[in-house]
């Protein structure tokens, strides 16, 4: 007869099947194995110093202490309002030692959304900085624990409070943008962290050493996992700063942290491309750009490699796939207009409208499967039923593979527009329209027409100093499109409305 028996021990459980110990993939253990190797190297920039592995295994252990003198226990979740700082990162270590969830919350989203996501959530208390201190009282007011939290000061008790205990198992809990909706809380395991960490690390050709900029909201999947995660597990240093701007700050802390990868998004790419098409500085130690969270115009990745002398390796992912799902193999093997393959640890379908499996070259609905897939929604039983199945994730994507396995993105279904019976999917009309050699950004939305169906409505940001009229932008589309997926509408804007992670807000553009 076969026995399992659950020692609890520290930082992990111990399974033991047959008299055979086998240690659960768990970050805590991972990331502490490295600290204790090479215990003086450096680790983590922070502030122009460098801070040896010991150095932040001790304040990891001194927030631990924190947590378990609060009463902060396994399965319970804490909620982490902090910007990108070594103390953001030694709490979620140490939320994992305890056997916890950390739970992301983006700090910049506003007072409401984030009251219905600490609710949502049930957390046992949130911590957050001292820019958020006029934030604290009307949490607490609402019966949610929350305090001011800093490196210098992890002395005494959080007054923390009763929530029910999840699954062990969970890591971290991120809240969607919500660019196009309400925000889903996703639960992510360390087992999709991990798999996700081993199935895209060979794509970015990292080594000892390397310096990764942790620069992305880490409230944010792709900037957590790619930032400070992958950095944290294969044991690679990591340059952290509050956010990318102000822009002169970012190039200060490359320059002096010689960092080699940055993890970026379009707007961050642009930004950088620009002061360096100016004459600023060129960071001499840069190697690769890891671009995520929207498409990256092929201009763009052009002007990127043109001016800062590093190819650009655009990626694709979703918080529910633990933020990357397909990247090229190497940066020697992307295509033009593709995200590149799927990582190992993914499995994928396109699948039609009844269901049914498509061959290659055939657009579809992304379907996804894996070590690195979430398993449900955090508390959202009705939307985990509409979209996980069999294992199974519905991306609400529309994509398709070409023979050799790329993929290449259409669409979204949540942006799909129908204007007089046809389907008309935004990104292909973007696609267009920022080809236009006067046009620096566009979004296309769908509005409502007077008796039924949809406009196609483009909104434009022009280039510094030209000049664009709507009937010229009309006329482009004409030559390149059919005739229902022309824009009717063309609204000029000096910027696009976006989320802390520089996704642009379609909801917004919508309701304008």
């Amino acid at each position: 007869m076969t026995q399992t028996v659950h020692i609890i021990s520290g930082s992990f459980t111990q399974l033991q099947t047959n008299g055979v110990i086998n240690l659960e993939r768990r970050l805590e253990s991972v990331i502490r194995d490295n600290l204790n190797k090479l215990p003086s190297e450096p680790f983590i920039w922070w502030r122009k110093t460098w801070w040896s592995r010991s150095a932040f295994l001790e304040l990891a252990e001194e927030c631990e202490e924190l947590l378990l003198s609060s009463g902060f226990r396994e399965g319970q979740r804490l909620a982490l309002l902090l910007p990108n700082s070594p103390l953001l990162l030694a709490l979620a270590f140490a939320v994992w030692r305890v056997g916890g969830a950390a739970v992301f919350i983006d700090f910049h989203s506003g007072y409401l959304p984030m009251m219905k996501q600490l609710a949502h959530a049930d957390v046992f208390a949130a911590l957050t900085y001292k820019g958020l201190s006029d934030f604290v009282p009307l949490v607490c007011e609402e019966g949610i624990p929350c305090c001011v939290i800093d490196e210098d000061n992890l002395s005494g008790k959080i007054q923390g409070r009763p929530c029910v205990c999840e699954d062990r198992e969970t890591a971290a809990i991120f809240y969607t943008s919500g660019t196009t909706g309400e925000p889903k809380a996703v639960p992510l395991t360390h087992e999709n962290f991990l798999s996700c960490i081993d199935g895209c690390f060979g794509c970015i050709d990292a080594d000892e050493d390397d310096v990764c900029l942790n620069a992305l909201p880490n409230s944010n999947s792709f900037g957590f996992l790619c930032g400070a995660l992958i950095p944290l597990v294969k044991a690679i240093r990591q340059a952290v700063i509050p956010s990318f701007m102000p822009l002169a700050h970012t190039f200060d802390a490359i320059k002096d942290a010689e960092v080699t990868i940055i993890p970026a998004v379009p707007l961050a790419v642009a930004m950088m491309t620009r002061a360096a098409a100016k004459g600023g500085f060129v960071p001499k130690s840069l190697k690769t750009i890891i671009s995520g969270a929207e498409n990256l115009p092929s201009e763009l990745a052009a002007n990127a490699k043109k001016y800062l002398g590093v190819p650009v390796i655009q990626g694709y992912g979703l918080t529910e796939g633990t933020s990357v799902v397909a990247m090229p193999p190497t940066v020697n093997e992307a295509r033009d207009h593709s995200v590149g393959k799927l990582i190992s640890c993914i499995k994928a379908e396109i699948r039609g409208e009844d269901g049914e499996v498509l061959g290659a070259g055939s657009e579809g609905l992304l379907w996804i499967k894996g070590d690195s897939v979430a398993r449900s929604y955090f508390r959202n039983d009705e939307l985990t039923a509409e979209r996980f199945s069999d294992g199974w994730f519905c991306t609400g994507d529309i994509a398709k593979f070409d023979e050799d396995g790329y993929l290449y993105l259409v669409g979204r279904t949540s942006e799909l527009i129908f204007v007089g019976g046809f389907k008309v999917y935004a990104r292909e009309v973007e696609r267009v329209v920022e080809e236009h050699p006067k046009v620096e950004e566009a979004a296309i939305v769908g509005v409502p027409r007077p008796i039924s169906g949809q406009f196609v409505k483009a909104v434009v940001v022009v280039k510094k100093d030209e000049k664009l009229t709507s009937k010229e932008i009309i006329d482009y589309c004409k030559k390149k499109l059919a005739y229902y997926k022309v824009p009717r509408i063309i609204e000029f804007v000096d910027k696009m409305p976006r989320s802390a992670m520089g996704e642009v807000v379609k909801r917004k553009l919508s309701q304008d």
